[in-house]
């Protein structure tokens, strides 16, 4: 077996079999195929796509490339929610700990931001102390007494995944829904999961803009789910404007505080509640999706979820105090507002652009060796459909340095719309793929 004769067949639409794949996904992870020639075939998949048997094949081989993580020993149903990426999205340090003062056993494997799409651990490493880089003896001992731990990705877990992943994010291929299922599944299913919720994005601030592709991908990450024997359901959900109104890491806990005392944004809540939800249902915790809906609602009315990140968060070596007293949590130095010369309606905000604005000013990385500034991102003021008037201040850009605030404050100036008539409200969640 040739390497080339297989990005050969894998460029002109051939599928590869089970033993093809793991003869790449093996080599690679060794170090016996050179970077070229997998960038080669990354190419090939991206242009020709894969088959449903093709990505499964390719989940497994890399989810058995490292080390699968035993939670047998932690008693619950273990149950873990994921997103593709978007901008404002802190929906997990929501739903996680609804989910988890529910009764699911929550094992988070989280991820940092890479472009203009935000990181779970990049948040959670905002809160003074936090530790997200716990041994797996930690994680379970943590899992079992709390129901709920944030962890990354260890050298361990799906290594296979890890190379590729940098190859990728180096070979403009990171948007390819095969790569992206097969990915998120191995990372996900290597960690000894009964089930998983999944949150597809798509619009502007999401790395997949057309509906119809993430339905795609969503069907195949729930049919290889099916495949290996795990319940899996995704939502996919509208990432045309930012979620909630704070975007940036230390900014996003603030909002993720104030929404676990039911005082957050009407759309973040919603979502929030709509994947804790179903965590709870596919924990087994209820019989219906409905009564897991209101056993959502009602651990968010009562502050458990609250309370339980509370704890989470002091588990893992932070200050649980920076819930209540957000000058604990780093601050920016400077702010400038946006404000708009006209009146009227506002019908669009580029989430892309307010992302790639946060990430300019130190909020996200362009490389994954770049620093992030925890402190600094950008507080919308406004959301789509808003009657404003003339001097209206769209949002405000929080910062520490100025080196490129200008650049920031015209990319945020160019993703707000305002038209004279308004505006109907888009769905949140538009599809449901289970």
């Amino acid at each position: 077996m040739r390497t080339v004769d297989l990005i050969h067949r894998k460029r002109d639409g051939e599928e590869l079999s089970p033993e093809e794949l793991a003869f790449l996904v093996d080599g690679y992870t060794r170090g016996e195929i050179p970077d070229y020639q997998i960038s080669a075939f990354l190419m090939a998949v991206f242009f020709s796509g894969m088959s449903d048997r093709e990505v499964s094949a390719m989940t497994e081989q890399m989810m058995n490339s490292g080390s699968q993580v035993d939670l047998s020993s932690v008693p619950g149903v273990k149950v873990d929610k994921h997103s593709t990426g978007g901008v404002g999205d802190k929906t997990s340090l929501i739903a996680a700990p609804i989910a988890a003062a529910a009764g699911v056993v929550v094992p988070m494997i989280s991820g940092r931001a890479l472009g203009h799409t935000g990181g779970t651990l990049d948040k959670l490493e905002s809160i003074p102390g936090f530790r997200t880089d716990l041994t797996l003896e930690e994680f379970r001992n943590q899992l079992a007494e709390h129901k709920l731990a944030f962890i990354g990705q260890t050298a361990e877990v799906a290594p296979a995944d890890g190379k590729l992943y940098a190859l990728r994010d180096t070979t403009a291929t990171v948007e390819s829904a095969p790569l992206i299922a097969s990915s998120i599944m191995s990372k996900k299913l290597a960690v000894g999961l009964d089930a998983l919720v999944l949150d597809v994005k798509v619009g502007s601030g999401a790395l997949i803009k057309k509906q119809v592709e993430a339905r795609r991908l969503a069907q195949m990450m729930v049919g290889i789910g099916r495949r290996l024997d795990k319940r899996v359901q995704a939502l996919i959900t509208d990432m045309n404007q930012p979620l909630g109104y704070a975007i940036g890491n230390a900014l996003e806990v603030m909002e993720v505080s104030q929404t676990l005392q039911n005082a957050g944004p009407s759309d973040l809540t919603r979502i929030s509640l709509e994947l804790a939800a179903r965590m709870i249902f596919l924990g087994k915790i209820t019989k219906t999706l409905d009564e897991a809906r209101e056993v959502a609602q009602a651990r968010l009315l009562d502050s458990s979820g609250y309370r339980k990140f509370k704890e989470v968060i002091a588990a893992q070596g932070g200050n649980p105090q920076v819930l209540d007293r957000f000058e604990l949590l780093p601050n920016a130095t400077g702010a400038q507002e946006i404000t708009t010369s006209r009146g009227g309606y506002v019908s669009g905000i580029d989430a892309e652009l307010i992302g790639q604005a946060s990430m300019m000013i130190g909020a996200g990385r362009a490389t994954k060796e770049d620093s992030i500034d925890p402190a600094v991102g950008v507080i919308l003021e406004v959301k789509v459909g808003q009657k404003i008037d003339p001097g209206s201040i769209l949002c405000r850009i929080y910062y520490t340095s100025d080196e490129h605030l200008e650049e920031a404050a015209e990319l945020v100036e160019d993703a707000f719309k305002i038209s004279q008539q308004s505006v109907d409200e888009r769905d949140l969640i538009l599809e449901v793929v289970s």
